[in-house]
């Protein structure tokens, strides 16, 4: 075998395992597509909500009396000024929920949620002054599809294309460039349209039309709103003609990823690294805009973001289970590889046709390059497939830590990790599992809750058990590398990810986070949109950490004390490798 394992040897049947899991990625199946994150008892009354994982970090359950799906703005604003008369919570809802934390979440049980579903249409494509107008409803999918149409493309984006404009708007969603205004899709943003509460004069509810040049300082707050200023109806977005991407990857050892990392966004557009910590090495993502009309007619389709037999996800998930009751490290290590190495082979599911890869580099349009998100696409099959997050059967459940680090200080921060490394060189391994670190470039914003600085964004998923008292392997490291970002380098968590401990005093971070609570008191006085979650995230009311036994394991709390770990598994509250500073929950064999 190419692995140089006998198959008597548990590591081979890892790597198989490995192998079958990746081979039903290439072959996409028909696809149960998501089922709609608010379910209610009774027609659209006692409801509940819940993210794309099925959970949120503190596993809460989130209710509202009622969930509204308007069709129409006329419509949103009469559900908004019914609610504002009544004094009602109320909260945004998306047609896939990929926020992690509790952003859609309203108080109590008597709230009304407010689906941007059927808010999916085009208001107006303008090819001339290249802008399109669409509600806040539309996924970045139909986004770049109604662009395309005219002959038009979004330069930066997510590369999930499952997730609505609205929610973009709302968490700060971004792609990964230095060049021209940055990576974030709010500062492609001309005009918003928003539903707010209104006076008694206003008929309860109010229609604000903002733009950089009639109201600035409300503009760069509703860019990145959080869903705390109203509900956003329509965006009108400033595009660019039509132009072709010419990518190709690059696997390289990581000895000098640190000085790279500085420069390699300023001489490729498109830039991005996966890092793999534990095996040295770094894939370079080499892609650069060309002239619409050179040749090729490639497909990006992401393997990880394709359809996925249930059964396998279930055999890869207990096989991840199994490595962790038995802390099998090496395990992990081996799978890793063997993910890694697959997907870099099969160019992470680029074509240059659509249908084969037959080298690189891939050229194809912007809207057939940037994002992918095939199982979505899929009809009903009874959930012999699905997407691979799909919470209905038994695949992959995870943690998402994603936070930017200044440019100028990238360096220093990759040093740190590659010194934890020496210290156990298979303690990152489980990063691997989930394709290694993802670092995307992004640059400061006028947005009052925009990146601050030009920085690297790193995006690090991982083993999350289903058991919340259950502790991970390596736990103290991963833990570790979290604190060196949040209070050594002053990261800025991502709105739309991350556990709870990243927001404790996050607004702080943020220079215009006054100029932003000032809008914020001026549109939601009563704050009708506010919730106890972005009270605390906004510095408002209130600490998003709990402290409680076991709180440590799932990123509610930094630990203090051995409860907060899992003294009674081996995990106790220990002083950071690296960074002393850092108190992370450690096994201490006894």
């Amino acid at each position: 075998m190419a692995f140089g394992y006998s198959p008597s040897n548990g590591s081979f049947w890892r790597n198989l395992l490995g192998l079958y899991c990746l081979f039903t990625l290439v072959h996409t199946v028909i696809s149960t597509p998501p089922e709609d994150p608010v379910k209610c008892v009774s027609g659209n009354t006692n409801c509940i909500v819940t993210n794309s994982l099925g959970a949120f970090p503190d596993r809460s359950t989130c209710r509202a009396a009622n969930v509204a799906y308007p069709t129409t703005e006329a419509e949103l604003v009469s559900i908004v000024a019914a609610a504002t008369k009544a004094g009602r919570k109320m909260r945004v809802t998306t047609r896939y929920s990929h926020s992690i934390p509790k952003l859609m979440c309203t108080d109590g049980n008597d709230g009304l949620f407010i689906s941007t579903k059927f808010l999916n249409h085009t208001v107006q494509a303008d090819a001339k002054a290249m802008t399109l107008t669409v509600e806040s409803g539309v996924t970045l999918r139909q986004l770049i599809a109604e662009a395309a149409k005219v002959g038009l493309a979004l330069p930066y984006a997510p590369y999930w294309w499952g997730v609505t404009v609205g929610g973009m708007m709302g968490t700060g969603a971004h792609g990964s460039s230095l060049w021209g205004k940055g990576s974030a899709v709010h500062d492609y943003v001309t005009e918003i349209r928003m539903v707010s509460p209104g006076s008694v004069n206003d008929g309860f509810a109010k229609i604000r039309v903002l733009s950089e040049t009639t109201t600035p300082n409300e503009f760069n707050a509703a860019k990145v709103s959080l869903g705390v200023l109203g509900v956003i109806s329509q965006v009108t977005f400033e595009l660019q003609p039509m132009f072709k991407r010419s990518l190709k990857y690059v696997m390289r050892n990581d000895l000098d990823f640190n000085d790279e990392a500085l420069t390699f966004g300023k001489k490729h557009e498109f830039a991005d690294f996966v890092w793999l910590p534990s095996q040295g090495k770094v894939v370079y993502r080499m892609d650069d805009r060309v002239a619409v009309n050179t040749l090729g007619n490639g497909l990006y389709d992401f393997f990880p973001f394709r359809s996925q037999l249930s059964a396998v996800l279930a055999t890869t998930r207990s096989s991840e289970e199994t490595q962790e009751t038995l802390r099998d490290a090496h395990g992990k290590c081996v799978t890793a590889t063997t993910i890694s190495s697959t997907l870099f082979s099969t160019s992470y599911g680029l074509t240059n046709n659509g249908i084969t890869f037959t080298g690189y580099p891939v050229i194809g349009s912007q809207n057939r390059m940037m994002s992918s998100g095939s199982c979505l696409d899929g009809l009903e099959d009874k959930l012999t497939s699905a997407c691979a997050w799909d919470s209905r059967v038994k695949g992959v459940f995870y943690h998402q830590t994603t936070f930017s680090i200044p440019l100028t200080q990238v360096k220093s921060f990759i040093n740190d990790i590659k010194s934890l490394l020496k210290i156990d060189s298979k303690s990152l391994c489980g990063l691997e599992l989930y394709y290694g670190i993802l670092m995307r470039y992004v640059t400061s914003s006028p947005a009052y809750l925009g990146k601050e600085t030009e920085a690297i964004d790193f995006d690090i998923t991982y083993y999350r058990a289903n058991d919340p008292l259950t502790p991970r392997l390596y736990e103290d490291f991963i833990e570790e590398i979290e604190q060196i970002a949040l209070l050594k380098y002053n990261a800025l968590p991502h709105w739309g990810k991350n556990r709870n401990l990243a927001f404790d005093g996050v607004i702080k971070k943020y220079k215009n986070a006054p100029a932003f609570l000032k809008v914020k008191e001026s549109y939601d006085p009563n704050g009708l949109f506010s919730s106890e979650w972005t009270d605390q995230i906004l510095g408002i009311k209130g600490n998003p950490t709990i402290v409680k036994d076991g709180c440590a394991l799932e990123g509610l709390c930094i630990c203090s004390d051995d409860a907060h770990c899992a003294p009674s598994k081996g995990y106790l509250c220990r002083p950071g490798k690296v960074y002393k500073e850092a108190r992370v929950c450690t096994h201490v064999p006894k």
